[in-house]
């Protein structure tokens, strides 16, 4: 989302108390009734600095009164907060000593967006992927209960990311060891805003209270004695909360449940979680809040202000340059992605869209507007996703599954199991292909490649730019069996989209270029790159299409009149298209010099898309140099 400085203001304001906090501990040192002072502070710090930088913005804005209440009730580091997701954490990383540094958030060398345990002692569990922080803070806490040490553990989590499997897992264990862990339920969904007001605010006091909870530990010691009356009280209890909150669920998994409450009143935060320090065993307390809370464009659209681009300068109406006529817009996969679906159900009324809570990330706003009855989107459950699309193979319709390639990792058992096992006809639309930016390693797509082509009956494909992304998800959905169509983060190079679909030959690569000595075998989006050094040293470039089936009959005819086979791919070179390459040749017993190009053997930080081909090696200029190296090294240079 692009915004102006229309709506934020210019220049940075003054944060006299923020200023004097650079770790929990001085912010602990202030009285209570400053807190709602620090907490406007820290908002319109967060406004100035994500202006400044771009980057995730809804989801702070609306913990802050939160974030300020935890660090102030707790002793953190030493109680270990755990953070889920971590878009939320910007308030948290300014209260922790990086105020500074904010301004520099998902920038090469600056902090990261998420939480990562080497900035920062505040900083618990590294966090990318969602529900995982009821986990980590199980695991945290049992592993301090082993030490002897009194630590507490305290997970923040959203009811998006509640939805998980992994989630409902870990509430389950957590009730089972009865450990002294508070989950906070960060509830931002509009509809459980009437749960929030007197009745439920003056419950949720008195359920934190001491005298209330000494009166419930008390009453469950004494009805041991009287076995017939203990479900007559226990009754009693769940019909007064049910009256004005949703938590008997938690209740009977064995957490106390609070809420819900107002998670934007920092003297009711401050004076619940008090209480709740005293209460032993498993906790959840529920906090509604308002994503995007005090920017009113955020909370009108809190979805188009879950992250946005660095802000620009009002233009005033006589500064505008006398022709103002828009640049042309380039087309992104994701939107390639989304009209093609709409244009194949035209075609086949079978086709059903799932998604597991990635629908406008992955462009099929429209799809789910016209189409309901032809979507699902199933929130934060990747396996569910791909098992629901194997349910409906069965039978007979034909799923597409459109999920970022580093959320199919955890979907990875389904995929085998659930789908290619039983050699269903699902088609998986994979975003994110690649390295994804700023948003660093966590979101990056570096593995499909390598973890795909191992599995039985799947179909592999790279398409290399817009119009071949269209006519390879064709192909898949065509195609009776699982296929998947890997595609990168954001625009193509511009190549003009066809309107008719053709189902591409399964396993044929193309020729692009004809040169000599060297071939380029280019998987996906890398060609332009591939071309342009192709120039420099007059290979041949071939767009392989395929990963699996992968084309042999073209690569053996190019290992006749080639010296060098060159791989290329955006994806992790260890057991990627390039290692298929080469068991092919070993299998055949050819024997030819190859180099494969590819991500290396790390995890690559933040950086903008392009310093992070660079520095992968994977621009022209490291292309050209990689294989100008291996040429010299086989004395196959000419002079």
């Amino acid at each position: 989302m692009t915004a102006s400085y229309s709506d934020i203001p210019l220049t940075r304001p003054q944060t006299p108390l923020l200023d004097l906090i650079d770790h929990p501990d001085q912010l602990r040192l202030l009285p209570e009734d400053k807190l709602d002072q620090v907490a406007d502070e820290l908002r319109a710090y967060l406004l100035y600095s994500v202006g400044q930088t771009g980057g995730h913005f809804g989801a702070g804005l609306g913990v802050v009164e939160l974030t300020v209440a935890l660090h102030y009730v707790f002793d953190t580091p030493h109680d270990k907060l755990v953070w889920d997701v971590g878009h939320q954490t910007y308030p948290h990383k300014i209260l922790c000593g990086r105020r500074e540094q904010l301004l520099t958030i998902r920038q090469p060398g600056g902090l990261s967006g998420f939480p990562k345990r080497a900035e920062s002692d505040c900083d618990a569990f590294g966090v990318g992927h969602s529900s995982t922080s009821l986990s980590a803070a199980l695991g945290m806490k049992i592993a301090n209960s082993m030490d002897g040490t009194d630590n507490r553990a305290i997970a923040v989590i959203g009811d998006g990311a509640m939805t998980a499997g992994m989630a409902i897992e870990a509430l389950n264990h957590i009730a089972h060891v009865d450990e002294d862990i508070l989950v906070v339920l960060n509830d931002n969904n509009m509809s459980i805003s009437k749960n929030v007001g007197g009745l439920a605010t003056y419950f949720s006091k008195l359920w934190s209270s001491k005298p209330y909870n000494l009166f419930r530990e008390s009453a469950k010691r004494v009805l041991k004695a009287f076995p017939s009356t203990s479900g007559i009280i226990r009754k009693t209890e769940e019909l007064m909360k049910a009256l004005v909150a949703p938590g008997i669920i938690f209740e009977e998994l064995g957490f106390t449940y609070i809420g819900p409450i107002d998670g934007h009143n920092i003297a009711l935060l401050v004076k619940t979680l008090e209480n709740l320090k005293k209460i032993t065993g498993p906790v959840l307390l529920h906090v509604a809040t308002s994503k995007g809370k005090g920017f009113i464009p955020a909370e009108q659209d809190p979805i188009g202000y879950h992250s946005i681009n660095k802000m620009k300068p009002a233009v005033k109406p006589e500064e505008k340059p006398a022709i103002d006529e828009p640049a042309p817009k380039a087309i992104k996969y994701q939107q390639v992605f989304g009209n093609w679906l709409c244009d194949m159900l035209d075609q086949n009324s079978g086709l059903v869209a799932i998604t597991p809570a990635m629908s406008a990330g992955s462009g099929m706003a429209e799809f789910a507007q016209r189409f309901p009855e032809h979507f699902h989107d199933v929130a934060i459950a990747e396996q569910h996703a791909v098992t629901l699309a194997a349910g409906l193979a069965c039978e007979g319709k034909k799923p597409v599954v459109a999920i970022y390639s580093t959320f199919l990792q955890r979907a990875y058992d389904q995929l085998i199991h659930d789908v290619a096992l039983q050699n269903l006809d699902v088609l998986f639309a994979i975003d994110r292909a690649g390295l994804v930016g700023e948003d660093g390693a966590t979101h990056a797509g570096s593995f499909d490649i390598s973890f795909l082509r191992c599995v039985p009956n799947m179909i592999v494909m790279t398409p290399s730019d817009e119009n071949e992304a269209r006519q390879l998800l064709y192909t898949g959905f065509m195609h009776l069996g699982p296929a998947a169509v890997r595609y990168p983060r954001g625009v193509g190079p511009g190549v003009k989209i066809e309107s008719t679909m053709t189902a591409l030959p399964l396993g044929k690569g193309t020729v692009r270029r004809e040169g000599q000595r060297v071939a380029i075998l280019s998987f996906g989006a890398l060609l332009p790159a591939a071309m342009a050094a192709a120039e420099a040293i007059d290979a041949t470039v071939i767009d392989m299409r395929f990963v699996k089936p992968l084309d042999e009959t073209l690569i053996t005819e190019l290992t006749q009149n080639h010296q060098l086979l060159v791989t290329l791919e955006e994806n992790a070179i260890a057991g990627g298209a390039g290692a298929a390459v080469s068991e092919y040749l070993a299998a055949t017993g050819i024997t030819r010099s190859v180099l494969h190009l590819g991500l290396p053997d790390q995890f690559m930080d933040h950086n903008n898309h392009d310093t992070q081909i660079e520095l992968a090696g994977l621009d022209e200029a490291g292309i050209t140099k990689a294989i100008v190296d291996r040429l010299n090294q086989l004395n196959l240079i000419e002079s």
